[in-house]
């Protein structure tokens, strides 16, 4: 069956949710990606086998992509020819923590770590404070350290010995916006406490939360300008509005139980993988490489985003309360309709009468969750998380072997072995 989908048009650049890997500048057979979903969907979809796409390259330039399986593939990019599908459930397992993948990178974390409180909060003693409470909560600070280790390793293909201070801006200006962005997400979840500490808006109130984290906004889009670079200023500036798209589009679809899986997958790209292709994307162009490769750094960002937003939506049903920091399956409860309920929702119409009655009545939502666990939506889940992954590790064929290539991809592997 061949289905030829074309690139999302999100504002400032396209998406490729159905990637042909090429390095040329191919145009594409334009097909909405919902109807082809959606056709896909009601033909082929039951399948829980893994899927493979395969792509080829016509004289004039275009590619198509074939699904020999289910929609879920088209958000695999893949060479001309059969593709190298990494299994990644046979790589080495034991990573211990992200410290490990980052070590290459601790130096430059180390000065990240030192520089983020006064960069942020010098103005103000409330905000110096909503600061150090945010930043000193720890956290794993991945989106910098992805900067840094995409900058290393393309710094060596354009022949840098060292990173630049638009480099280092960068990564600081990541971490900012994604912190300004857990504000108010607490704020809009009214969550009491992140990583074992009272949030913002907790200690401080909502007011003084949401104003720190438009100033944080404000502030990383200040040393953005400065950075005096329009096209990752482009490509930065959006990301703030996807925030809020996607926070539009989750709000908008809550107990909704047509929602379909590109929905989601759009969504997840706002709210998670769109901050993360931004950050790998402009720490390339930052290196001065050439398009073609800062391109395959743009979708290995959007394909870890996207895998980690599957994994972190598994983990919702699969482990416990005091594992989760919340109690599982809170996104359900709150209507939020995440990747292991979409599948779910194809094999049991008594899920779908659950969800619509909102779980008015006892003991609904726990028979929720079991339906989801037990008719395949978890299962289904892992193969697409795997699948999105899969593309992310081919992304990195542009990068020349070295340590900061091995700890990308093991990013990737430490993702997958969170659901193992």
């Amino acid at each position: 069956m061949s289905v030829a989908c074309h690139n999302l048009e999100f504002g400032r650049t396209r998406v490729d949710f159905v990637s042909c890997g090429c390095s040329s500048n191919a145009s594409f057979d334009r097909v909405s990606l919902r109807n082809c979903a959606k056709g896909v969907l009601k033909n082929v979809n039951r399948a829980c086998k893994p899927r493979r796409l395969f792509c080829y390259r016509r004289d004039i330039g275009r590619c198509r992509v074939f699904s020999t399986k289910t929609p879920e593939a088209f958000l695999n990019g893949v060479e001309a020819g059969p593709p190298p599908v990494v299994d990644l459930r046979n790589e080495t397992k034991g990573l211990s923590s992200m410290s490990d993948m980052f070590e290459v990178v601790a130096d430059d974390l180390l000065t990240l770590n030192k520089n983020l409180q006064s960069i942020v909060g010098s103005e103000n003693p409330v905000l110096m404070s909503a600061a150090e409470q945010i930043f000193g909560a720890g956290g794993k600070r991945m989106r910098p350290a992805l900067v840094f280790l995409v900058s290393r390793a393309t710094a060596e293909i354009a022949g840098l010995k060292e990173l630049t201070k638009e480099h280092r801006r960068l990564a600081e200006i990541i971490e900012m916006i994604h912190t300004a962005s857990l504000i108010h997400d607490d704020v809009l979840d009214e969550s009491d406490m992140r990583r074992g500490k009272e949030t913002v808006h907790q200690l401080y109130g909502t007011r003084v939360a949401v104003l720190a984290g438009d100033f944080m906004f404000a502030q990383s889009s200040w040393y953005l300008a400065n950075l005096e670079n329009l096209e990752v200023i482009k490509l930065i500036s959006q990301v703030i509005k996807d925030f809020a798209s996607g926070e539009i589009k989750q709000a908008s679809s809550l107990f909704d139980c047509d929602v379909h899986l590109d929905e989601y997958l759009i969504k997840s790209y706002y709210k998670t993988a769109s901050l993360i292709a931004a950050s790998t994307k402009g720490a390339a162009i930052f290196s001065g490489v050439d398009s073609n490769i800062s391109e395959q750094m743009y979708q290995y960002g959007k394909n870890l985003g996207l895998s980690f937003q599957v994994v972190d939506d598994i983990l919702d049903f699969t482990q416990s309360a005091e594992q989760l920091g919340k109690p599982a399956g809170s996104d359900l409860a709150k209507g939020n309709l995440t990747a292991p309920v979409i599948f779910a929702l194809e094999k049991e119409t008594k899920l779908r009468d659950i969800i619509e009655s909102e779980f008015s009545e006892a003991g609904s939502l726990e028979e929720a969750i079991d339906i989801v666990k037990n008719c395949g939506g978890i299962d289904r889940a892992r193969e697409l998380a795997r699948e999105i992954a899969d593309q992310a590790i081919h992304n990195l064929n542009c990068l020349p072997q070295s340590s900061f290539r091995q700890s990308l991809e093991q990013m990737v592997n430490y993702n997958l072995e969170r659901i193992q």
